[in-house]
C-alpha cells in the first residue's frame, strides 16, 4: 500500500502541495518523470547520445534534454522539458552569431524552414545551412570540468564538486571567415535540470581580427498561452530561468544584474498570434556592448557561460527551490556560511580583545569593517606587519580575520575615473563618481590589495562598491581601448580576481552578484536607515528580510545586520549596546538570523559586556552549531510576518538526520495557540513523522495523502518556539 500510494503520487502530481501564505493546501503542476529531483536527484544522471541515423545528437538528463542537428549544419532543434513533456522550441535555431571585423556571421543553423511556429522532424532533411555561416568539422565528447577550484577551508553545507556530461563542437570559418574556429561546450549536470553552453573563438586566419560583438545562443522559444504584446515577457520568463557568469550591476537579485538575457521579438515569424508580430519569444543571450576584443594570430578568446535550467511549475516556492539548488550545485562555495562579527575599530587591543570573545562564545570570523581604519591599499612594510601579527593572533586562537576595501562609488581623479561617453568627463556612473578598474589607478589597487591579503593572511574579503559594470569612454587607460571593449575588460579584471581569491580560501563578502564567479555572500535586501529603526521594529523587519529575500538565493549566500552601535542614525533607540540592556532584543535578533541560517553583521567593538549577555551568545552559538545542517538546508515559507499574527519558516532536508526544522514566532503581546498546517513533502518522510519541541520528548504523527500534519504550537508573547522533525 505504501509503494502503490507513492507511486500514484509521483507519477500524477509530485509535489502537490505547498503552503500557501494563509494556510490552504496548493496543487501544482504535474511531473512526468515518477520522481522528484528535489527529494532524489540521484536518479538523474547526465548523459550525451547519437540517434540511429548518426544525423543528430541529444544531451541531457531525465529531467532536460537539447537536441542538434548535425548535418547539413549544426542547429538546435529540440530544448525538451521531461518534467513536464513539454518542447520548448517552435523553430531550428543557430548556435549564435559572432560579429567579426564588422561582419555578422551565423553559427552554425538551418535555414528554409516551412513555417516558424512549429517543427516538423520531417522538414530538417529538406533545410540547408545559414548563409556565411560556420558549419560543424566534428565534435568530442567528455565531462564536466570544475570552473572554479574553490580552496573548501572552511565549514559549507556542500562541499561537493558538480559532475555531468559535455560535448564540444568544433565549426569552421567560410569564405571571409576562413581560418578562424569556433568550439562550442555544452554541458549536462548530473541530478539538476540545467544545461549551460560556452564558446570559444580561434583564429588560425593569419591575421589579427576583432570580435566586436558576439550572440551565445538565439533560441526561437515557443509563444506563451495567449497574444502577448512585447511588453510581457513574463510568461516566457516563468518556465525557464536563465543566468550567465557575466553578472554586475551593484544589485543583491539576479534580476537586477542580468546584463546578458535578452528576449527580443522575432519579425520572420509572421504566424504568431499577437497581431503585430511583437510577442518576445526569441532568447538572445549576449552582453549589450562588446566585447570588441582583438584576437591575435593563434590566439583564443571565450565568451561567458550561460547556464539554462527549466521548471517543472509556476509555483512560487517550488521555482526557488530550484534556483536555491541552482547555486549550491554550480557555485557551492555560497554554501560557506561563517559565523562572524563587523569590528568597527582597528585599535590592536580592541581587535585582540574581540579575538578572545569569539574564541570564548564560538564565533569563527572577525571582519575589520568600513570605519575602522584598515587600509588594504597600505602595502608599506610597517601597515603589513602590524596586521599580520593580529591575524596571526586570530589564527593562534582558531578565529579567521578578514579586511575590508571599497571600490566604485569613490572618486580618484579625472585621469582614473571611469569617463561619460555623453560629457566626456567623470561621473553619471551607476554609484555617481567610479574609478575605471582598468586605469592606471585600478592596476595598482588589485595588485597591492591581492598583495595585502596574501601576506597578513587575511581569510576574507568584504569588498564595497564592487565593479556594477560602468563603462569608460577613455582611450588613454592602459588595460581598455575605448568604450566599446571597457565594460569586458573592466568585468575580467574583476572577476578574475574573485577566481584566484576563491581558489585560495578567502571568504568574499560582495554586495553584488558575483556568485558564479566566486563570491559567497551578498546582502539580503540593503537600505541602510532600515536598521535605523527602533529595536522593536527591527525585530519583525529582520523576519521579513529573512522570509521574504530567501526564495531565490541559498540564506547562505546572504547577509543581514544587526547595529550593536549607531549605523546611519535612530540614536539610542536603534541600537542594541549597552548589551546588556537590550538582551532581550540581542538575543532575538540573533535567534531570530541563526534560526533562518542568515548570517548578520553585528557591527560593534564587542560581543558581550557582561557574564549574562556573554552566555546569551554561548547560547544561541551552541544552538546553531547544533543544527547548523539542518539550519542552512532549504526553506519552505510558512506565513510572512505582518505583525497580525504568527509567521514562520520550515527548513526541509531530506538527507539529514533532522530532516526539517520548524521556527514559529508571535508578534502580538499575548501568547496565542495555533493549529498549523506544516507541509513536510520536501522533508522526504512518507509515513510518519517525529516531532517534538525544542529539546522535548518527540510526538508520532502520522502524514495525510499531501504530506501535511496538523501541529498545534504555543507560542508565548512577543517569542518564540523551535520544533525538530525527525
Amino acid at each position: 500500500m505504501k509503494l502503490l500510494n507513492k507511486l500514484l503520487i509521483s507519477f500524477f502530481c509530485i509535489a502537490t502541495i505547498l503552503l500557501t501564505a494563509n494556510g490552504n493546501a496548493q496543487p501544482i503542476q504535474s511531473n512526468k518523470l515518477g520522481f522528484d529531483w528535489l527529494l532524489t536527484p540521484e536518479k538523474s544522471q547526465a548523459y550525451v547520445r547519437t540517434s540511429a541515423d548518426g544525423k543528430e545528437l541529444t544531451i541531457g538528463n531525465a529531467m532536460v534534454s537539447r537536441t542538434f542537428r548535425l548535418e547539413p549544419a549544426l542547429s538546435t532543434i529540440s530544448l525538451k522539458n521531461h518534467m513536464t513533456g513539454e518542447e520548448m522550441l517552435r523553430a531550428a535555431s543557430p548556435e549564435g552569431f559572432l560579429t567579426i571585423d564588422g561582419r555578422e556571421y551565423p553559427v552554425g543553423g538551418l535555414a528554409n524552414q516551412p513555417e516558424l511556429a512549429f517543427l516538423k522532424h520531417e522538414w530538417l532533411d529538406q533545410m540547408s545551412p545559414l548563409a556565411n555561416a560556420f558549419l560543424l568539422k566534428d565534435y568530442s565528447e567528455g565531462t564536466i570540468e570544475e570552473k572554479i577550484h574553490w580552496a573548501r577551508k572552511r565549514w559549507a553545507l556542500n562541499k561537493q564538486v558538480p559532475t555531468g556530461k559535455s560535448v564540444t563542437f568544433t565549426l569552421e570559418g567560410q569564405g571571409s571567415a576562413k581560418g578562424i574556429t569556433v568550439r562550442i561546450t555544452f554541458s549536462a549536470y548530473d541530478h539538476i535540470p540545467v544545461i549551460s553552453k560556452q564558446m570559444e573563438v580561434v583564429n588560425h586566419s593569419g591575421k589579427e581580427v576583432c570580435l566586436d560583438a558576439f550572440r551565445l545562443e538565439h533560441l526561437s522559444f515557443a509563444e506563451p498561452d495567449g497574444p502577448y504584446a512585447g511588453d510581457a515577457p513574463w510568461a516566457l520568463h516563468a518556465k525557464i530561468h536563465v543566468e550567465s557568469d557575466y553578472n554586475c550591476a551593484g544589485q543583491s537579485s539576479h534580476r537586477g544584474t542580468d546584463r546578458t538575457t535578452h528576449w527580443v521579438m522575432d519579425t520572420t515569424f509572421t504566424s504568431q498570434r499577437e497581431y503585430n508580430c511583437t510577442t518576445l519569444c526569441m532568447l538572445d543571450v549576449n552582453p549589450s556592448i562588446g566585447p570588441a576584443q582583438r584576437i591575435g594570430v593563434g590566439e583564443t578568446f571565450r565568451t561567458f557561460t550561460v547556464w539554462e535550467m527549466l521548471f517543472d511549475t509556476f509555483d512560487h516556492e517550488r521555482q526557488g527551490l530550484f534556483q536555491r539548488r541552482f547555486y549550491s550545485t554550480i557555485a557551492p562555495w555560497v554554501t560557506e556560511n561563517p559565523i562572524f562579527v563587523h569590528l568597527t575599530s582597528n585599535d590592536p587591543t580592541t581587535v585582540r580583545a574581540m579575538v578572545d570573545q569569539c574564541a570564548e562564545t564560538g564565533y569563527e570570523m572577525i571582519i575589520l569593517s568600513f570605519g575602522c581604519g584598515l587600509n588594504a591599499e597600505d602595502v608599506s612594510d610597517e601597515n603589513i606587519a602590524r596586521y599580520k601579527e593580529l591575524v596571526d593572533y586570530a589564527h593562534s586562537k582558531g578565529i579567521e580575520m578578514g579586511c575590508y576595501s571599497l571600490l566604485a562609488s569613490r572618486h580618484i581623479d579625472n585621469e582614473n575615473d571611469c569617463i561619460n561617453i555623453q560629457t566626456g568627463e567623470p561621473g553619471g556612473m551607476t554609484f555617481g563618481y567610479s574609478p575605471c578598474i582598468c586605469s592606471s589607478w585600478g592596476q595598482t589597487y588589485f595588485s597591492n590589495l591581492e598583495k595585502f591579503i596574501q601576506e597578513t593572511g587575511m581569510d576574507c574579503l568584504e569588498h564595497d562598491g564592487s565593479y556594477p559594470g560602468d563603462f569608460c569612454a577613455s582611450e588613454n587607460h592602459p588595460g581598455h581601448r575605448n568604450f566599446n571593449d571597457s565594460q569586458w575588460n573592466q568585468f575580467y579584471t574583476i572577476a578574475n580576481f574573485y577566481h584566484r581569491m576563491c581558489e585560495s580560501g578567502v571568504y568574499l563578502n560582495v554586495p553584488d552578484f558575483y556568485f558564479l564567479n566566486g563570491s559567497t555572500k551578498t546582502s539580503i535586501g540593503y537600505k541602510e536607515v532600515n536598521w535605523s529603526l527602533p529595536r522593536e521594529m527591527q525585530l519583525l523587519h529582520t523576519r521579513q528580510l529573512n522570509y521574504d529575500c530567501t526564495f531565490e538565493r541559498p540564506q547562505s549566500a546572504c547577509w543581514s545586520f544587526v547595529p550593536l552601535t549607531q549605523y546611519h542614525g535612530g540614536g539610542e533607540a536603534a541600537t542594541i549596546e549597552p548589551l546588556s540592556e537590550h538582551l532581550l532584543e540581542y538575543k532575538t535578533l540573533m535567534f531570530q538570523n541563526y534560526a533562518a541560517g542568515v548570517q548578520a553583521c553585528y557591527r560593534g567593538p564587542r560581543l558581550y559586556d557582561t557574564e549574562e549577555t556573554k552566555q546569551a551568545v554561548v547560547e544561541i552559538i551552541q544552538w546553531y552549531k547544533k543544527y547548523r545542517n539542518i539550519l542552512n538546508s532549504d526553506i519552505i515559507h510558512l506565513r510572512k510576518p505582518d505583525a497580525r499574527d504568527w509567521d514562520g519558516i520550515l527548513h526541509v532536508n531530506p538527507t539529514e538526520k533532522e530532516k526539517g526544522l520548524a521556527v514559529f514566532y508571535n508578534p502580538l503581546n499575548v501568547p496565542i495557540t495555533r493549529t498549523i498546517n506544516l507541509p513536510l513533502y520536501y522533508t522526504g518522510l512518507e509515513q510518519t513523522a517525529h516531532i517534538r519541541e525544542q529539546e522535548g520528548k518527540s510526538k508520532t504523527y502520522h502524514l495525510d495523502r499531501n504530506y501535511n500534519v496538523q501541529l498545534t504550537v504555543t507560542i508565548p508573547a512577543n517569542g518564540y518556539t523551535w520544533y525538530v522533525i525527525e
